[in-house]
């Protein structure tokens, strides 16, 4: 890995960590009265999830950059000229390492193994961009998916908020949590994999070497897999709500058993 990427990756790492401890708690009081009134666990998670949604703006917006005007990595994918990919993916191996210690430090109220999983392959994968500048377009394509999670986060708010499913914003941002989640990470499986498929056999494709195709394609299929399980918790949970199932009551006596129970409910399985 060269400098700039470390440095990268290191400055990520620092600055998603100021941004929860110090901006977030600031802005969040200024512009979310309810805020200051939530318990200290709900506080950590609002601030995780509001890190998590500047992360995804930021890195989402340079994917669509890099894919509509980067012309060298769109013209080779396995080996075009990686330096703005590098750039992204140094990002975002900055926040999952964040993330990954956020997690570790408050396993018991934000513990989620299939988060740990989720992270931990796509660090796997995305060691090899860093350190050989391998597969840049398929690398950045994956990023596309981080589009999706500023809706999730807003979703969470509004619960955490206690606005009812029946709210015309908390009914907007599901639909649109759904429609997004589904086109950036499901409906781009096959024109992905398509991609993928027309690699294999070519020169570009057997000079990365074994251990760079291994953690390409298992990793890819590992996070396919996750998300797919988590696009059906979304459309179940979309349904619900377009329906007039689930409603408040029954969430609100879940959390008060939780909370007797001197547990916290996981809002991170979304």
């Amino acid at each position: 890995m060269e400098t700039r990427e470390l440095t990268v990756v290191a400055g990520s790492f620092v600055g998603f960590q100021l941004l929860f401890s110090v901006a977030s708690p600031l802005l969040s009081s200024a512009i979310a009265p309810g805020y200051g009134r939530l318990p200290h666990t709900k506080l950590t998670e609002w601030n995780s999830r509001l890190v998590s949604t500047v992360h995804a703006l930021i890195v989402g917006l340079f994917c669509l950059y890099i894919l509509w005007f980067d012309d060298a990595v769109n013209a080779n994918p396995v080996w075009g000229d990686p330096s703005l990919v590098k750039l992204n993916v140094a990002i975002t191996c900055g926040y999952l390492l964040y993330d990954l210690v956020l997690l570790a430090c408050n396993w018991s109220t934000m513990g989620d193994s299939f988060f740990v999983c989720h992270h931990l392959a796509a660090l796997y994968a995305y060691g090899y961009v860093l350190t050989r500048g391998v597969l840049p377009y398929f690398a950045n394509f994956r990023l596309i998916s981080e589009l999706s999670t500023p809706f999730v986060n807003q979703r969470w708010f509004f619960e955490v908020l206690k606005y009812p499913r029946s709210h015309r914003m908390v009914v907007l941002n599901g639909v649109a949590m759904a429609v997004v989640f589904f086109l950036v990470r499901i409906a781009v499986m096959p024109s992905y994999w398509a991609s993928v498929f027309a690699t294999f056999g070519t020169p570009d494709f057997d000079r990365l070497g074994l251990g760079a195709q291994v953690a390409w394609i298992t990793s890819c299929i590992a996070l396919d897999i996750l998300n797919t399980i988590w696009m059906y918790k979304i459309a179940r949970g979309c349904y619900k709500v377009l329906t007039g199932r689930g409603g408040r009551k029954v969430k609100e006596g879940a959390e008060a058993s939780s909370s007797s129970d001197g547990k916290y409910v996981n809002n991170h399985t979304d």
